[in-house]
C-alpha cells in the first residue's frame, strides 16, 4: 500500500533504472510537460466566455491532490505525511470561499488562479523531475532526481527513495532481475 511516509535509503541502495525504466520516466515527463504546456497556453484566459473555469484546470485537480504529498515530502526530504495534501485542499477551499463571497459563483477567478498556479508548480516540478531522472538514471523515485544531480556534481552522497506509487518500482525491479539472468 502506497504511503507518504518518507523512507530515505543510503546512496547506492537502489538500482539505477535500465533502458525501459528510463524510457518510462521520459514518457511520463513528456506527458506531464505537455500538460504544463497546455496550462501555459491558457494562462491568460482561465475562465471561459460563459464564466466557467477552463476544463483543462479541472483535469489536474484530482491527480494533483493525490500526488502533492509525494512531490513535497520526497522532493524536499520532509516527513510531513499527508500535510501537503491537507494544506492544498484547505488552500483550494479557501480560494473557492473567498471567490464566492466576492464574485457570487463557485467557479470564480480567484479559484481559477489558485488552481492554475498550484497545478503549474506541481506539473513543472514533477515533469522536470521525470525528465532529469530519465537523463541521469536516478535510482528509485524521480522526485530524488534533483538530489541525485547534486550528488553527481558535488560528489557528496545523497539519499534515495523507493518509488511509492506508479509503475517505476516494478519496472526497475524487473529490469534488475532481467540483467541478473543475462
Amino acid at each position: 500500500m502506497p504511503t507518504t511516509d518518507l523512507n530515505l535509503e543510503d546512496c547506492g541502495s537502489l538500482p539505477k533504472p535500465g533502458p525501459i525504466g528510463r524510457l518510462a520516466r521520459l514518457l511520463f515527463a513528456i506527458a506531464i510537460l505537455y500538460y504544463l504546456r497546455g496550462l501555459w497556453m491558457i494562462g491568460t484566459d482561465l475562465m471561459t466566455s460563459s464564466g466557467q473555469i477552463q476544463p483543462l484546470l479541472w483535469n489536474g485537480l484530482l491527480p494533483g491532490i493525490l500526488l502533492v504529498s509525494y512531490i513535497i515530502n520526497i522532493g524536499y526530504s520532509r516527513s510531513w505525511k499527508k500535510l501537503p495534501a491537507i494544506v492544498s485542499v484547505f488552500l483550494l477551499a479557501s480560494a473557492t470561499t473567498v471567490g464566492y463571497l466576492i464574485e457570487s459563483q463557485i467557479e470564480n477567478s480567484i479559484l481559477a488562479y489558485t488552481v492554475y498556479w498550484w497545478e503549474f508548480y506541481l506539473s513543472m516540478h514533477l515533469g522536470l523531475a521525470f525528465l532529469l531522472s530519465a537523463i541521469i538514471a536516478t535510482p528509485g523515485c524521480e522526485m530524488r532526481a534533483f538530489h541525485h544531480l547534486y550528488s553527481i556534481i558535488s560528489g557528496k552522497a545523497t539519499k534515495e527513495h523507493v518509488c511509492p506509487v506508479g509503475p517505476l518500482g516494478p519496472i526497475d525491479r524487473w529490469e534488475v532481475r532481467d540483467r541478473q539472468l543475462d
